[in-house]
């Protein structure tokens, strides 16, 4: 359970809580006993962007010809 302290004692001790934060505590910020925020340690997340790069290829103009096979079912044959 995280320990609970108040707007004022976290607005007057703030450093030290967040070095609590990042030793993994979770902590609870609350105006008249209750409940307004969480202090909890910053998990990061790398994003990496264009894993597929380079894997994906098309034919320019070729992309949206119908198939052939889907086209011989709407003329029927």
């Amino acid at each position: 359970m995280s320990e609970i302290v108040n707007v004022h004692e976290a607005k007057s001790s703030l450093s030290r809580l967040l070095a609590r934060v990042e030793q993994g505590e979770h902590i609870t910020i609350a105006r008249a006993g209750r409940p307004v925020a969480d202090l909890v340690p910053h998990t990061r997340v790398d994003l990496v962007m264009g894993l597929a790069a380079g894997q994906i290829v098309y034919e320019r103009g070729s992309f949206d010809d119908p198939l052939p096979d889907v086209a011989a079912l709407f003329e029927g044959r």
